[in-house]
């Protein structure tokens, strides 16, 4: 697909939506639904659809908006893989999904698309930081679930819901390797369909914790997570007055609303504030 290149484009928003890729019926109400619709070539997909379903993602590609559509490909290594870098290419695909990405060439095969790399295997993690300093990848994510399974694990979560510590682990370190990479990253999605209330609270960590945006299985959990990726009120209320504050300050450090401010607590609030106005 030629040489790598750094992406020129960006995450259109924080609810990416998962659709299968043949269900060409439901590719434009997710697309309508959600920031972007991810149109599903992997998992979502049994093996004896799997060409139907890239021809029918391809065919649906002019009538997307190629800014808010990705496709995610299925994994290097598979007997489809080879065949979908081929189609991504020819159809001049902007936003691509790598599943088990573990190495920086994995990304590199998809080029000049800008590539978010799913970070889910034992080695896709540990090799976070290299999948991240790709010149074409645009942004990293993980998953719990395929992590599990690649260590030979019954669960990514315990008795009490929470995830198992690995799990935490792994979806910090690929957080913190996209941030050391000026890389957006990804949240994984939340898999109890009927929990709005547990998607808004993982969503909000996710927020917090510096995640850029997080994909979804249903339509009803874009809304979720776009409501909860926006600061509350009053913290955007409180960030803009932080920054009016420091315009008129001389020194690095002050005092606002009995909180000490300095460059740090600066730079956080800057952040609420464009999570606002996104």
């Amino acid at each position: 697909m030629g040489a790598p290149v750094e992406p020129s484009v960006e995450l259109p928003g924080p609810a990416l939506l998962f659709c299968p890729g043949d269900r060409p019926d439901r590719y434009d109400k997710a697309a309508g639904r959600a920031d972007a619709v991810i149109l599903d070539l992997e998992d979502s997909v049994a093996p004896e659809d799997k060409e139907r379903a890239r021809a029918e993602v391809v065919g649906a590609l002019g009538r997307l908006d190629p800014a808010r559509t990705v496709v995610r490909v299925n994994a290097p290594g598979t007997e489809w893989w080879d065949g979908d870098v081929a189609a991504v290419a020819a159809a001049g695909v902007r936003l691509v999904m790598l599943p088990k990405a573990q190495s920086p060439e994995d990304v590199a095969a998809l080029a000049p698309a800008g590539v978010i790399a799913l970070c889910e295997t034992a080695a896709g993690v540990l090799a976070a930081p290299q999948i991240a300093a790709a010149p074409s990848c645009l942004a990293l994510s993980w998953g719990g679930e395929d992590l599990m399974a690649d260590l030979g694990g019954a669960s990514s979560r315990g008795a009490d819901g929470a995830y198992r510590d690995v799990v935490r682990h792994a979806r910090s370190a690929v957080l913190l390797a996209a941030a050391a990479h000026r890389r957006p990253a990804v949240d994984t999605v939340h898999l109890d369909i009927g929990d709005l209330d547990g998607l808004a609270a993982a969503s909000v960590d996710a927020a917090e914790s510096g995640f850029a945006a997080k994909m979804c299985i249903h339509p009803d959990h874009a809304a979720v997570i776009r409501s909860s990726f926006a600061p509350a009120p009053a913290d955007a209320a409180w960030a803009r007055g932080v920054l009016a504050a420091a315009r008129d300050e001389p020194s690095g450090v002050f005092r606002y609303e009995g909180r000490m401010i300095d460059a740090p607590v600066l730079a956080q609030a800057e952040s609420i504030v464009r999570r606002a106005c996104g």
